[in-house]
């Protein structure tokens, strides 16, 4: 009987190593998986600001481009404004045709570029910059009676309001 007390003994004693040995290395899985989660997730969120990042920069430089060439129309707008002006006050002559086809390329030029002229129907505060008003019961109201300087955009960016007189 001893000898099998003395079994058990190691038996028990060797079981209970056992358990122990699989109670540290399950603590050493958890370990190792609260770490890979923990560096999972780092991942996660550093590729998430990369992204951010790269579309933010995107953004940026498709800004800086769209500002540049809004800069370079700006800079041609006061030459097309003096040759309309010159185009109402020439009439039946040469020189009256070559204005009428120096505009008609500049706006060609425009409408390949994205370029549009603001409409100047009824007045919108966010396209038309309103410099005179009349009160005048034949007009309707908010209606643009005068264009003295006119409005142009860049697909949806206002490049330059429309400067109107407004009735009512």
């Amino acid at each position: 009987m001893e000898e099998n007390k003395n079994k058990n003994e190691e038996i028990n004693d060797s079981t209970s190593e056992e358990v122990e040995e699989v109670d540290e290395r399950d603590a050493k899985i958890a370990e190792l998986e609260a770490k890979l989660a923990d560096v999972s997730d780092k991942y996660l969120r550093v590729m998430a600001e990369y992204d951010n990042f790269r579309k933010r920069t995107a953004k940026e430089r498709d800004g800086i481009y769209s500002d540049a060439y809004i800069d370079a129309i700006k800079q041609i707008l006061p030459i097309v404004d003096n040759m309309e002006r010159a185009q109402s006050y020439m009439q039946g002559d040469g020189v009256s045709e070559g204005v009428n086809m120096i505009i008609t390329s500049i706006h060609t030029v425009f409408e390949k570029m994205g370029v549009t002229e603001i409409e100047t129907k009824a007045f919108d505060p966010s396209v038309h910059n309103a410099v005179m008003h009349i009160d005048d019961e034949s007009y309707g109201e908010n209606e643009i009676v005068e264009v003295f300087q006119k409005g142009y955009k860049l697909h949806d960016k206002v490049i330059r309001y429309a400067m109107v007189k407004v009735a009512n």
